[in-house]
């Protein structure tokens, strides 16, 4: 009994990494480790409003989208042909997605944009089916594609290829794969409340780190917000200037050019404001993606609490099952068991009886062993592959969100070089009059 507890404790310990993902999830349309991205260009090229009926036979308005692909190999050869296309809307891009996080649950899925518009700049529209809130999803959309299509494991799968290349048809296959019955298992599953008793501590502090990049993330967000609100005053402040110059340049003659043409120049300096602000509003969704990504990360690492908590259950059970056996083969029970309460009131079993609950128990331990086993199995796969996946999203995270917030600088480098512009220009104004 002493070597089955130390076999089944070493068993719960983590082990480091290996450098390969479980082969067996990969599909057969992977080639040898290039993703999808390099043998196709994916774009979405364009968003179209519709309207149809509903489910419940309604009338509705909704957006679709444009996917268009084409060969790489077809393009470097120079024959340049017309890209195949397929229209998505937005609810199959969820459920493509709500597919790759079941059929790779050890795998940081990319978000998608947001469905309804969040730390929206209050003069901007969160209205869905605003044209400049489309233009961003379909940018956003067509970001997720390419991240898919990059990943070196996710870009291999079958029902991506079908999605992108097929207009109708792909949805039959999702759903035959029984991936729903594998999600609704899997939301009940990570939404129970369970406590492990021996967890990986880089998931732990990964867990952690979610929930703190979420937090800084959003608060990042809403500051920009109100940044943007007092820009926006500060700049149509400006259409006040440009207004009194306008009015007084009427009874000035001397001065009435150079006073109308300082007007004009703050009338163009304050309506830029609107044109800069939607700028702007793209560098905050490459945010928003690191705040719904924040989301990806930590069901990977809930994932992996889920299958160390599945495994030390079954470690358990079978451990209890042996002292079972142990304690029937040798007939030494415990004085305070339950067993050895009854075996006093009611007497010993009879010989039979102890022969089939041995019998018994010997398959319950041979079915817990199995059980066991393929709970580590399971536990290593999800430790391997998830551990060198979030490695991959460090590097990918740490490039993304600097080039983001150099970019975010230069745009308000550039914004304050204009405005001393305006200021120059209305300073050669007035030296003029």
């Amino acid at each position: 009994m002493a070597e089955d507890e130390k076999e089944t404790t070493d068993d719960l310990n983590p082990k480091d990494p290996g450098d390969e993902m479980g082969r067996s999830r990969r599909s057969t349309t992977a080639d040898g480790g290039s993703s999808l991205a390099r043998r196709l260009e994916i774009s979405v090229a364009e968003a179209e409003k519709r309207s149809g009926k509903n489910t419940v036979n309604m009338q509705e308005t909704f957006t679709v989208y444009l996917i268009e692909t084409r060969s790489m190999d077809a393009i470097t050869e120079g024959r340049n042909p017309a890209p195949d296309s397929v229209w998505r809307r937005y609810s199959e891009f969820e459920l493509l997605r709500n597919y790759l996080i079941v059929t790779f649950p050890f795998l940081i899925v990319p978000p998608l944009p947001e469905k309804r518009a969040e730390f929206v700049w209050h003069k901007l529209s969160a209205d869905n089916m605003d044209p400049d809130f489309v233009e961003r999803r379909r940018v956003g959309l067509e970001n997720f594609l390419l991240r898919v299509a990059s990943h070196l494991v996710l870009s291999g799968d079958e029902i991506l290829y079908r999605f992108l290349t097929e207009e109708h048809g792909w949805k039959e296959v999702v759903y035959e794969t029984g991936f729903q019955a594998k999600a609704d298992s899997r939301l009940r599953a990570l939404s129970a409340t369970f406590r492990v008793r021996n967890p990986d501590k880089r998931f732990m502090e990964m867990k952690h780190y979610s929930d703190e990049l979420q937090s800084h993330t959003s608060q990042l967000l809403r500051a920009r917000a109100k940044v943007a609100d007092r820009l926006y005053g500060v700049y149509k402040v400006h259409g006040n200037y440009g207004r009194v110059f306008s009015e007084w340049s009427v009874i000035e003659r001397e001065m009435g050019d150079g006073l109308q043409s300082a007007g004009h120049h703050m009338d163009a300096y304050a309506a830029s404001i609107d044109d800069i602000l939607e700028e702007e509003e793209h560098y905050a969704d490459q945010l928003k993606e690191y705040l719904f990504y924040a989301e990806a990360l930590r069901v990977v690492c809930r994932k992996h609490e889920l299958t160390q908590f599945e495994l030390e259950a079954a470690t358990q059970d079978l451990l209890c099952k042996k002292t079972q056996r142990e304690e029937l083969a040798t007939g030494i029970v415990p004085t305070f068991s339950f067993k050895g309460m009854t075996s006093k009131l009611f007497g010993q079993e009879a010989p039979e009886q102890r022969e089939a609950r041995l019998k018994l128990l010997e398959e319950q331990i041979s079915e817990g062993e199995e059980a066991v086993k393929e709970k580590i199995e399971e536990r290593r796969e999800h430790v391997e592959g998830a551990w060198l996946d979030i490695q991959r999203f460090k590097k990918e995270k740490d490039k993304d969100l600097r080039d983001a917030l150099i970019t975010f600088a230069l745009m308000q480098i550039s914004m304050c070089k204009k405005g001393i512009q305006m200021w120059s220009n209305a300073r050669e104004c007035f030296l003029k009059m």
